[in-house]
Parts: structure tokens; sequence; C-alpha cells
């Protein structure tokens, strides 16, 4: 019963109010992923011209009706097949799918033990180690990178450690290499890992696993039977955030690898910023989406699915 002097919420009232706040995070979307993409699409279709901006058609809205008629009738898809035509394009996409799911690999052999261990610290110890893992946040991302040259270069701290010890007779070549590059993305993308497998870690029941020891499992078997499906989520979700930023990743090659490394990201700033030539780096920005987009969409599907035929 409403209280005296409120009126009660009407049905129209309360479906106004869900209504904007589900479209509140669509429109989100609309205005910094759709709108972009289209943009970005349309260059891809246009033809590159020595003007400002390099691209046309654009379109002339003086020209009422008509002018729009020639604007779409001016775009077409020659720079997707032009992608097709020179073997720079493919070989780049490869190498950084290899580049970056190898990566991904690393950081997650290297983010599980973290996390498990975060997880089954003492309570009391946990804020400290969840601040140890976002402390590098703090500092600028670009500053970070550079660090790792100073580090990894043939005079670098590395070289210098290993030639002390003896491990080493001469400096190894580890700067502009792809071995600099995998290091350089576990490093900047290791919290990424940590945090969601340490947040379904946390929510694990230890219940299960004295049950599992109880009935005769060792704890290595409690682990692979227990502990690791039940954290399947939050691997998936930290593999998903490290490996589709790795795929485009321009500094870390960039500044690591060297002329050597061929990755998706360096080929679209050459050809933005060295060629000029807007419509094909924004036809590689559409495919290099749609490589990481569409697998994403499948794999939720069957997810999906999934729940829907447990449940």
């Amino acid at each position: 019963m409403a209280r005296r002097g409120q009126r009660p919420q009407t049905v129209s009232g309360v479906a106004m109010r869900r209504l904007i706040l589900i479209a509140i995070p669509y429109l989100w979307l609309f205005a910094l992923f759709l709108i972009p993409f289209a943009i970005v699409l349309k260059i891809s279709l246009s033809d590159t011209v020595l003007a400002i901006p390099p691209y046309a058609p654009q379109i002339d809205l003086a020209a009422g009706w008509q002018g729009i008629k020639d604007f779409f009738g001016a775009l077409d898809g020659e720079n997707f097949v032009f992608l097709t035509s020179d073997d720079l394009y493919w070989k780049a996409y490869l190498s950084s799918l290899r580049i970056a799911a190898l990566s991904t690999l690393m950081t997650l052999l290297v983010g599980f033990p973290i996390a498990y261990a975060m997880a089954r610290a003492p309570d009391e110890w946990r804020p400290t180690l969840m601040m140890l893992v976002i402390l590098p946040f703090w500092t600028s991302f670009l500053i970070r990178v550079y660090s790792w040259m100073g580090i990894l270069a043939n005079e670098g701290i590395l070289n210098q450690v290993l030639t002390w010890t003896g491990i080493i007779d001469s400096p190894l070549q580890i700067l502009n290499t792809n071995t600099a590059v995998y290091i350089g993305i576990v490093y900047t993308y290791l919290p990424f890992m940590i945090l969601p497998i340490y947040a379904a870690l946390e929510r694990l029941d230890g219940s299960l696993l004295e049950a599992a020891e109880d009935l005769g499992c060792s704890r290595t078997s409690a682990f692979w039977l227990i502990t690791l499906p039940l954290s399947k989520n939050g691997v998936i979700a930290g593999c998903f955030l490290v490996f589709i930023p790795a795929v485009g990743e321009f500094v870390i090659p960039s500044l690591l690898g060297g002329s050597r490394t061929l990755m998706i990201g360096k080929v679209l700033w050459e050809e933005f910023f060295s060629n000029r030539d807007w419509p094909v780096a924004s036809a590689v920005a559409v495919v290099l989406l749609l490589i990481l987009v569409i697998p994403i969409v499948l794999f939720q599907r069957q997810e999906q699915k999934q729940r829907e035929a447990e449940g």
C-alpha cells in the first residue's frame, strides 16, 4: 500500500525508468563504438586523394538527395581487395595473432599462480597484495616500456647481472627481438590476467576442497578437478583482456621489438602517418576488428547455449 500523501507508481512510469536505465549503456555503445566504426568503415570504402582530409568522396549536403546518391555511389571495396593482393597485410595479421596468443598463454602461466596465492593468502594480506598488483598502473605506460629498454639492452641491467654472476660471457641480444616483445606484453598486461582469476578464486567455496580431500583426493587432484574448472570464467575473462589489446599493440613492438617485429599495429601506424593512406589503414582496422569480434560473439553464443542446456 502507498503511504498517505504519495501516489502509487503507475506501470508506465516504472516502464519508462526501466527503459531509460537500459538505454543508457546502449547510447554509450552507440556514441563511442558504432559511430566511430561507421566513420572508419566509410573511410575504408573511400579513395586516397592529395587533400585534407586525404580521402574522397565527401558528402555534399547542399546538393540534396542527388549529392547523397553520388556519395554512396562513389564508395567501393577496392581497399579490401588491395589487402588480399599484398603479402604484408596477411603476414602482419598472422604474426600479430601468433604473438598475442603466445603472450596470452605466458601471461596465464605467470598470472594464475599469483592469483591463486593471493586467493589463499590470509584476509589481512589480500588488500596489500591487490595494491601491489595494481601499483604499476600508477606509472605511465610509456615510461614502463622505456624502462624495459634500459633493462633488456646489451649494456642493460639484465646483461650486467648475468655477466657479473658468470652465467654468460657476452651480452645477450634481447632488445629488438620478439623475446623482448613477449616480455613487454606479459609484464604490461599481467594485472589484467591476475585480477579476474583472483576474483573467481576468491569466491571459491573452500568446503568443496575439504570434501574432495575427505573423499580421498590429493591436493593436486582437487586442484585439477575443482579449483581449475570453477575458475574457468576468470581464466577466459583474463585471456580476452590480454589477447584483444595485444593483437593491436603498437608501442611495445615498436620500442622493444624494433624493425624486425611485424605486427598489425605497426602497419596501421605506417599507413596512417608515413604513407598517409587513410582508406587502406581504415580497411586494415575494419578487418582487424572483425577478426576479434566475430570469434568473441560466436564464443558467447556457444557459452549461452551450454548454460541453457545445463539449466
